[in-house]
Parts: structure tokens; sequence; C-alpha cells
């Protein structure tokens, strides 16, 4: 990636009240990392390293991955993992796969091995306590897989009283999952639209309200029956902190990219700060 054209890493800070958290993680800081897209082309060893370093200036309490870390062929995930085994926090870092990641069963396995390996509590349809039992990670399945709805009965078996943070790639599972308690959903899978407009916004989201506007009968218009929009049907929640009914929901607009690249859109780094409240 280019810089002037991209702008560079950028760390977003957010503060996110949250219901009954527990008195002792009052200010405990969360700091994600998400769509690697680590192939070689469009994330430099230079930059990844440089987030890197910035996750472990920050001191974290927990560091969250949020999926897409290869593009196609899973094989850079060996390199991928070495780096991302430097990353240094409290209670560890926890991870979920996103949808290129799952492009085949055994490039999931591959990628879920290689992650563990170098010390990353990678969940897929699964619960970890990395900070303690009254507030638990659920790490869901990515939302195109089969396996998704698998995971909706780690919802059940938790109580409703209980404080919960959720890791799923793909943001629009935020509205399937709104029928259950999430404190704060972290998601990447946008790239913060990868093309974002001076003073108008992400490309995307602009094509996504012509195609429900009346002018979707222009002829210069993608009609959605003709070019559906297939990363994300969600626009409105491109990036940054969203409420999808009582839950929270943040997107992270990711570290790499693929074609056609991003156009000042930087990278990110993001911090979250957890309060009580909510």
């Amino acid at each position: 990636m280019r810089p002037l054209l991209t702008g560079t890493l950028t760390v977003e800070t957010v503060t996110v009240p949250i219901r009954d958290l527990p008195q002792r993680l009052e200010g405990c800081r969360i700091v994600q990392l998400s769509d690697f897209h680590f192939d070689g082309q469009r994330l430099s060893p230079g930059l990844l390293q440089q987030a890197i370093d910035r996750v472990n200036s920050l001191r974290p309490d927990l560091i969250a991955l949020t999926g897409d870390y290869v593009t196609h062929d899973p094989a850079p995930i060996f390199t991928l993992a070495s780096y991302l085994g430097q990353l240094q926090s409290r209670y560890g870092t926890v991870a979920v796969l996103g949808n290129h990641d799952n492009r085949s069963l055994g490039g999931r396995r591959t990628i879920l091995r290689s992650l563990q390996q170098a010390g990353i509590c990678t969940l897929w349809n699964d619960i970890a306590y990395p900070l303690g039992d009254d507030l638990p990670v659920v790490g869901l399945a990515d939302f195109w897989s089969r396996e998704f709805c698998a995971g909706h009965q780690l919802f059940k078996a938790l109580p409703s009283s209980q404080p919960r943070l959720v890791l799923s790639h793909n943001p629009d599972s935020a509205e399937v999952l709104a029928r259950w308690r999430v404190d704060l959903q972290l998601s990447g899978h946008t790239h913060g639209g990868q093309i974002v407009l001076p003073g108008i916004g992400p490309a995307a989201a602009i094509v996504q309200a012509l195609q429900l506007s009346p002018l979707s009968k222009l002829p210069f218009v993608p009609h959605r029956k003709r070019k559906r929009l297939k990363t994300v049907h969600h626009w409105e929640w491109v990036s940054g902190l969203h409420r999808v009914g009582a839950n929270q929901l943040y997107i992270n607009r990711g570290l790499g990219t693929y074609a056609p690249g991003r156009l000042g859109c930087p990278p990110e780094v993001t911090v979250v700060e957890l309060v009580r409240g909510g």
C-alpha cells in the first residue's frame, strides 16, 4: 500500500460502556487488528511490523484478531503467524477466522493450527475466558460458512445477566445476533469501504444508496438484481462504533486490502476501553 494514497497507519480509540461489567475490568483495554490479507502484495512486512510494534506499545489487556489473515492461498499464514506471535498483552490474544480463511476445509485447518501454534487462542464457534469467568469471549464461525448457525447455541448456554464480548468477522452477522445479548461485537471485513471519497464517503456505500433510491432506474446505476454487492449488505456499518438494537458493534478498517486497493482509507489499529455502564 502507498501511504500517500491510503493514509498512514491510524490508531482509533473508542470508549464502550458495558452493562454489568465487573468492577475489576473497569478501564480494560482491548486492541483489535483485522483483515491482514497477507499475500505478499498489499500488506508489506514493514507495515505489519509497524502495526505489531504499535500494538505492543499500547500495553493492552487483551488483543482481538477478527479474521482474513490470507486472501486466497493459505500458505502465507506460516510467515504471518510468526509475526503475530510477537503480540504482547496481559491476557493474551483471541482470534476468529474470516471468509477468506475458510475457502477450503484444509486451508481453514492450516490457519487454525498455525495461529494456535503461535500462542493465539483461535475460536470457531467456541467460548474463551481470557478476562475471567464473568466476561466470556464468544468467537463465531464466519457468517458465510455453514457452521455459523451452530454458533447460536453458544448464546443459549450463557446466562442472560452475564455480559459478553463477541468476535465475528462479518458485521452483517450483527443483524442476526440482535436477538441475543451482545455487549460488544468486534468485526472487520469491510476494509472501511477501501475507496473513500473526500467529503462524500465510501464509494461502495454510495453505490448501495443509489440502488435503494429512485435513481436505481437510471442506466448507469448497477441494479441490485443484476450486480449484487457481495462483500457486505449493511454498508451503513462500514467502520467505527454502531448500535444494532440493544447491542454494540465496532468495525475495524483492517490492515490489508485487495484489488482495487485502498484510497483515502488508512489501515487501522483499534483501542477499545471498557467502562461500566450501558
